[in-house]
């Protein structure tokens, strides 16, 4: 044997030695490397965190097979990307794509099925060069676990946006809803949850929808207040049992025991989730022969408790160009009544602006009557998580609603320097007690002046948390309006600011992640059609072929010597 043949054996071995040493020492570590520039398939350690508690087999079927528009293989790519990232971390992960429509025999049954359980379809066009045909879509995934399902939503809705902008949105969203999917039906129950009653506030058939949903993730009851005239003390130690406090749409005065057992219940630590009006006027009021209606303000005995928290309801109410519509009717035609959809200058339609996760990513939320606010300068922290546009302003009460207003034309002028009202506020910090040197309606052994570090979140619109009723007076979707037939984005809202103040988990925050996906501009690729193909197809081939005959050509020429 040459001596070059002996230094080549060598090297070998020296190689095959290295790469053993080299995989070894790697399959002791485990780390995957995301070279995209957003980090989009870089789990948060709160997923992480999630997805170590996971034992057994976890399976997932994702209802996205089929031929899409490129928007939605999009989105079907992403998916797959994100449960593959998901199963590397964790092998009890499993998941499979099925076209849940794929037997035509049973397509109507299915649909139908899919439909009740909320798994509600998309219709999308599909264009290849101007001809158009019409697909069905269900943009969801169920997730099993020990026996417990839970259904995950693939595709946000964004009122007005392209189905690109969706799909960028719901992209965004992906790690967050398996994440909370998992959450969900990985963990038991923990956090206890109390809607407020004996102040007249909303019935519960009114937020059914709303209640149905915290009810995935939480325990929830309803806790009533009549009982603190007679039992004051026996009534606080029950409340401060539970964690977060949802006071929706009172409409009669608390007393001063009441108020006492409510702040208390703050200053032990409690979340309080307020939806208060102060204005005394209902939609329903207005569908009568008259069509009109007075707006009067109305004292709940709650001014003194929200001044010392460091907000102010004020008794006024915000007129917004920016509105959602009502549907009215305007004449007959025959047999069925003709309706018309007008702007609504008192329902403003809110796009949330700041930068919050609990209103990262979503959509347009409805209001309805809603009242001005105000933040008071003192140690809490303020956040105005929703407000009105810059073309709105304050209307005084007592004043007339008519619903002839839909034939207004604001003039601009109008709304002058007067927007950007706060709707919406998440205070933070410890909070003092509104009986802080003050005299107590009833004698507490173990009352707190100060609180310890706390959360609450104070919307001045009791009708947020509202559903519709359908013809059998069955629950509709949160945020649903049967009459214009538009879905808002109140109940996702409301499900983070519920998540937001009872999460130790840091679910919440996966909310603000940010992720720039790049997408075809259609009209660049129809216009220049056969450019694109030859630069996306062909050009690849190209490059290889020359690629492939040069190193032939290389090597033929190495060794023919």
């Amino acid at each position: 044997m040459t001596t070059s043949k002996k230094n080549n054996l060598k090297k070998l071995g020296v190689i095959f030695l290295l790469l053993l040493v080299i995989n070894g020492v790697g399959s002791l570590f485990f780390h995957r490397f995301d070279l995209t520039q957003d980090h989009r398939y870089t789990l948060s350690q709160t997923s992480l965190n999630i997805l170590s508690d996971i034992k057994d087999p976890l399976v997932i079927d994702v209802f996205l097979k089929g031929q899409f528009p490129g928007e939605f293989k999009k989105l079907q790519t992403e998916t797959q990307q994100i449960l593959e990232e998901f199963k590397a971390y964790n092998k009890n992960i499993s998941f499979q794509f099925v076209n849940p429509i794929e037997n035509d025999e049973e397509r109507d049954t299915i649909m139908q099925s899919f439909i009740e359980r909320g798994l509600t379809p998309v219709n999308v066009t599909v264009d290849d060069k101007g001809k158009q045909t019409q697909e069905v879509v269900f943009p969801w995934a169920i997730a099993t676990y020990n026996g417990k399902s839970t259904k995950v939503p693939l595709l946000k809705n964004s009122m007005g946006a392209s189905t690109a902008e969706k799909v960028v949105s719901s992209v965004q969203h992906l790690e967050y809803a398996f994440s909370n999917a998992f959450n969900t039906i990985s963990k038991a129950k923990e956090k206890k949850v109390a809607v407020i009653k004996g102040n007249g506030e909303i019935r519960d058939l009114l937020m059914a929808d709303f209640i149905k949903q915290v009810r995935e993730n939480y325990f929830i009851g309803t806790f009533t207040l009549d009982s603190v005239a007679k039992k004051p003390n026996e009534s606080l130690a029950y409340l401060k049992k539970y964690d977060l406090a949802i006071i929706a749409k009172p409409t009669e005065k608390f007393t001063d025991e009441e108020k006492l057992v409510l702040d208390q219940f703050v200053m032990n630590g409690g979340k309080t989730l307020w939806l208060v009006d102060q204005v005394n006027i209902e939609m329903d009021s207005l569908y009568s022969d008259s069509g009109a209606t007075l707006a009067f303000p109305f004292d709940l005995n709650l001014n003194d408790l929200f001044f010392k928290y460091g907000v102010r309801i004020n008794p006024t109410l915000v007129k917004d160009v920016m509105a959602t519509p009502i549907a009215l009717a305007t004449g007959e035609k025959g047999s069925a009544t003709q309706y018309t959809q007008y702007p609504w200058f008192y329902s403003p339609l809110i796009y949330p602006s700041a930068k919050n996760p609990i209103v990262s990513n979503v959509d347009a939320l409805k209001f309805e009557f809603t009242n001005g606010m105000d933040t008071l300068k003192n140690s809490i922290k303020k956040t105005v998580l929703l407000q009105s546009s810059p073309y709105s302003k304050l209307v005084g009460t007592p004043v007339e609603i008519n619903l002839n207003m839909v034939t207004e034309r604001p003039e601009q002028s109008e709304f002058k320097n007067t927007g950007n009202i706060p709707l919406a506020v998440l205070l933070e910090g410890k909070f003092h007690s509104v009986y802080e040197n003050r005299v107590m309606p009833f004698p507490e052994k173990k009352f707190q002046a100060q609180g310890k570090n706390n959360k609450m979140i104070v919307i001045s619109d009791g009708d947020m948390i509202r559903n519709q009723l359908d013809k059998n007076y069955q629950p509709l979707e949160l945020g649903y309006d049967k009459w214009t037939n538009k879905l808002y984005g109140n109940k996702e809202f409301l499900m983070n600011c519920v998540n937001y103040l009872l999460d130790d988990t840091g679910l919440i925050n996966i909310r603000s992640k940010e992720v720039n996906l790049p997408l075809l501009d259609k009209e660049k690729v129809y216009s220049r059609y056969t450019r694109t193909q030859a630069i996306t197809i062909g050009l690849p081939i190209v490059i290889l072929g020359v690629f492939g005959i040069g190193f032939t050509y290389l090597r033929k020429r190495k060794y023919a010597k």
